[in-house]
């Protein structure tokens, strides 16, 4: 998967770009301003989510996002506005346009991941269990437990007991099954919790994968 960065400020840019790898297994492409930007989806680059800030020199966020609904090659890529203005204005434009998503500046790390795991599509296996036991400050053998914990709530819910879609969908989205949290967060999804424990025993056999690996 891609995930395209626009911001014609190199430190947010870079900012952004740093807290999106920290959730996702993704390439992470960036663009200077919105032109260049559209230079590079005409040109044939299908990013998976596109993280764009409002207001920049030449096209600002809003001119690439009408830009890309407008063109029937892009108008399904997906696209969080990002901006320190939270006005209401701005944000039913940007609604009436067609964003998918809003990210207020400062960036928090929990509002990535969130707009990552709803955006994006179905099937994407999230995280290398690796990347996730380095974003956490923790070890292989610590994410194989808090996979266990995750299970027992998992199968809880499945129960008709535990915590609730919203808590199971954060767990999710901490522990990189981010395909597994968007589903949670689909109101009416009657498979959500059966394909989350799936993804938990998954990125539980890769972790111990990972963990045989790196003793040899």
């Amino acid at each position: 998967m891609k995930v395209l960065v626009v911001d014609d400020d190199v430190v947010s840019r870079m900012m952004l770009m740093h807290q999106v790898d920290g959730c996702v297994r993704a390439e992470i492409l960036e663009a200077e301003d919105g032109e260049h930007a559209w230079r590079l989806l005409a040109g044939g680059l299908r990013p998976g989510v596109v993280f764009c800030d409002l207001r920049m020199p030449h096209l600002d966020g809003l001119g690439l996002l009408a830009r890309l609904r407008a063109d029937a090659a892009t108008a399904s890529i997906p696209f969080v506005l990002v901006s320190a203005a939270s006005d209401a204005e701005t944000l039913e434009q940007a609604g009436r346009l067609g964003a998918d998503g809003y990210i207020a500046k400062p960036f928090r790390i929990d509002a990535v991941r969130a707009e990552l795991g709803r955006l994006l599509p179905a099937g994407e296996p999230g995280e290398d269990p690796q990347a996730v036991a380095g974003r956490l400050g923790i070890t292989l053998e610590r994410l194989l437990v808090y996979l266990a914990g995750l299970r027992r709530q998992l199968e809880e819910a499945q129960q008709g007991g535990g915590p609730g879609a919203t808590r199971l969908a954060e767990g999710c989205a901490t522990l990189g099954l981010l395909d597994a949290a968007a589903r949670l967060r689909t109101a009416g999804d009657p498979d959500a919790i059966a394909q989350a424990l799936a993804a938990v025993d998954r990125q539980d056999a890769l972790a111990r994968k990972a963990g045989a690996d790196s003793a040899c």
